[in-house]
């Protein structure tokens, strides 16, 4: 009898499943951003959750959870319960906080179950308006001259632009004065009040400034020049060989959701970075969404791999592993 009830109990548990499965989403998605509104990331989130919410035909609302470089939003996601109605979009940071971090809230690659990529952000190295540098080569050379006279912004260690800032004091062989911040919105906010000289930020975040001439842009860090922005050289160009750098994007679950909740985020990702509205969106701001076969959990579980084995012997040169 106890058999028959265990086997009985067993399988209405997993009809119930499936039933909760099939009918999702029945109410509104939590997409966590562990940064601060306003930013580059943040950006791309609200983009994002705007088109799956059509795809899933429920609301996702996008809450931020900044601090910690992204730790306690990126905690908080992993500690949710793994029914779909909570999601996570981070950056490149969900690769290097494993290195830089001792004692995280989560496991970077075991916490989360991936979604998909959503972009490939290029970074630029921008200055405030008044410069007296124009170009490049100018700046490395003044710098080099007297580096504490220049000021270089970052939104907080492990951020995007903390680790732009890192390559580029290496790739010049200078170490500058840093300020950080809490996030990147403030950043430009005192970078367009001329309080800062220098910041290396997302084109998600500084296209529109540096077409607005409210900021000096000095190079972008892709190999390529960004279509928005023709006249601003890459870095390679500007003189400095192989400094190349972009900020991808992805959207995760906790672990332990149900595959079919699962593949429901998938298609709404994978559909929604085809939308019209999106696509030119993220054009404006001198990127693009991923290929389809990027926007997949398989695409996201090697990028993250393969970047944390990337950045973690670099990280640890700089001294800065397990120290935050």
């Amino acid at each position: 009898m106890k058999k028959y009830v265990s086997a009985m109990a067993a399988l209405f548990s997993t009809v119930s499943v499936c039933a909760m499965a099939q009918s999702y989403p029945d109410k509104a998605i939590t997409m966590i951003v562990p940064f601060s509104a306003g930013g580059p990331t943040d950006t791309v989130a609200r983009l994002t959750a705007e088109a799956m919410s059509q795809e899933l035909g429920q609301q996702v609302v996008v809450q931020n959870v900044g601090g910690a470089g992204g730790t306690l939003g990126a905690g908080q996601a992993a500690q949710a319960a793994p029914d779909g109605y909570t999601i996570l979009v981070h950056h490149i940071g969900m690769s290097t906080a494993p290195t830089l971090y001792a004692n995280l809230p989560y496991d970077a690659v075991e916490s989360f179950e991936p979604i998909g990529l959503v972009t490939n952000a290029p970074m630029t190295i921008i200055g405030r308006k008044d410069m007296a540098e124009g170009s490049l080569q100018e700046l490395v050379a003044a710098i080099k001259a007297d580096p504490q006279a220049y000021t270089l912004a970052n939104a907080g260690v492990g951020a995007a632009s903390h680790l732009c800032s890192m390559l580029f004091m290496s790739a010049i062989d200078t170490e500058m004065t840093t300020v950080p911040y809490q996030g990147n919105g403030p950043i430009m906010t005192d970078l367009l009040g001329g309080h800062i000289d220098l910041t290396c930020d997302q084109t998600t975040n500084t296209t529109q400034p540096i077409l607005d001439g409210q900021v000096k842009a000095y190079a972008v860090t892709t190999p390529g020049r960004v279509g928005q922005l023709p006249d601003v050289p890459t870095a390679t160009e500007a003189g400095l060989d192989d400094f190349v750098i972009t900020v991808w994007h992805g959207v995760y679950a906790p672990k332990g959701i149900e595959p079919q909740v699962r593949d429901a985020l998938v298609a709404a990702l994978q559909k929604g970075l085809t939308h019209e509205k999106l696509v030119q969106r993220f054009t404006d701001l001198g990127t693009a969404p991923v290929t389809q076969a990027d926007a997949t959990p398989q695409a996201l579980q090697t990028q993250l791999a393969s970047q944390i084995e990337f950045w973690r012997p670099f990280i640890e040169r700089a001294g800065l592993a397990g120290g935050q």
